[in-house]
């Protein structure tokens, strides 16, 4: 009995986006199945033998390159239909890396947009450059703290953040664990904090904005973001590891402030073993796709297991031309000290967010000083 064979009357554009993989496999021929197997996978999820013409050549993904890289390791290039995608950021994230991301041979290492896609899914809104103009910092890096512990209350929080933005932090957050509780609400905070930069920045002379934590569910992240734009916050910060990619990319688009990018949840996409998604594109490609001006991830050295070579590649994937997308800046952090800053200056460059959280509080009590110091020190490591 014959099978039936599948096929659409579509015509496709032949505009195509591409990704790039790791997938180790023991043999040459066992990678080349892997990759066919991918191809399928990303695509159709569907008997290959079973689809012909447009959908069997343009449809399922085309194995553009298969090279070894070390014993066992091979990079596998994948070319897609744009059509595949129906300008949806969630579809998009799904071709990339959606059934395959449960493989333990694979991962995903690196994309690559059409021009399509680029229009579609523009990027940062601000980027380094903009970002610049607003904070008024034509060069060097930007400053940054987190409002933390969780416990305080809105007039105590906004103290804190009156006295950081006196000593010249720019960029003033939220802790990512502040959201709605009852010792904080988020309106109450949002009112306080940004009338308290507000007035710390009419005495000081410097820029200075408050990024309020609007990681929420639902349409509610939009909501506060909306409102903080209302209050004159400056910037909001959002988790797209807990309310999606998809969520922050319309939060950039629509509600018009610079977006910080929290990594809460995200670390269990990193690789693990051979499977996960590279650091590289991770925390650096997909971010600035998503539209984050500034990522937010952990340094090495710090409380967290990164590695140098793994955030120097974040890095790149923040600045590496992607299809036109603005660059976005680096913000590592995770239990970094005042003594680092020069090292980090080194790894990062001039592009560069230092983000310093308990450290600052840890020099003495006098916040504005710490913050002064801090700012001396940034200025003086070239």
């Amino acid at each position: 009995m014959s099978q039936a064979r599948y096929d659409t009357a579509l015509p496709l554009s032949g505009e195509r986006f591409t990704a790039r993989y790791r997938i180790a496999a023991e043999t040459p021929a066992a990678a080349e199945e892997a990759a066919r197997a991918l191809s399928v996978e990303q695509t159709i999820e569907f008997p290959a033998e079973l689809v012909e013409g447009t959908i069997a050549r343009e449809v399922v993904a085309r194995v553009e390159s298969l090279q070894e890289t070390a014993p066992g390791v091979y990079a596998a290039e994948l070319s897609f239909a744009i059509e595949l995608v129906g300008g949806e950021l969630t579809q998009l994230l799904n071709v990339f890396f959606g059934n395959s991301s449960l493989l333990p041979n694979v991962r995903l290492e690196r994309i690559g947009l059409s021009p399509g896609l680029a229009r579609r899914f523009p990027g940062p809104r601000y980027g380094t450059r903009g970002l610049r103009r607003v904070l008024d910092v034509p060069a060097g890096p930007l400053l940054s703290t987190a409002l933390k512990p969780l416990g305080l209350g809105p007039e105590e929080l906004a103290a804190m953040a009156y006295r950081l933005a006196l000593g010249g932090v720019q960029l003033i957050k939220d802790d990512h664990g502040l959201a709605d509780q009852a010792f904080a609400p988020f309106e109450a905070r949002l009112e306080a904090v940004t009338a308290a930069v507000a007035r710390a920045e009419r005495e000081s002379g410097m820029k200075a904005v408050y990024a309020p934590n609007v990681t929420a569910p639902g349409e509610e992240t939009l909501r506060r973001a909306r409102l903080a734009r209302e209050a004159g916050a400056g910037a909001v910060m959002v988790a797209p590891g807990l309310v999606g990619f998809d969520r922050m990319e319309r939060l950039a688009r629509e509600v018009g402030l610079p977006v910080l990018s929290h990594p809460a949840f995200l670390g269990g996409f990193v690789p693990k073993g051979d499977g996960g998604v590279a650091h590289y594109a991770l925390f650096g490609q997909l971010q600035r796709l998503a539209g984050a001006d500034v990522v937010i991830f952990p340094n090495y050295g710090g409380r967290f297991a990164f590695r140098r070579e793994e955030c120097a590649a974040i890095n790149a994937g923040l600045k590496d031309e992607l299809a036109g997308l603005a660059p976005a800046f680096p913000a590592p952090g995770g239990g970094m000290s005042l003594e680092r800053v020069p090292e980090m200056r080194e790894l990062y460059g001039d592009d560069l967010v230092f983000l310093i959280g308990g450290a600052l509080h840890r020099r003495g009590p006098d916040l504005t000083e710490n913050a002064r110091h801090f700012r001396r020190l940034a200025a003086e490591v070239k």
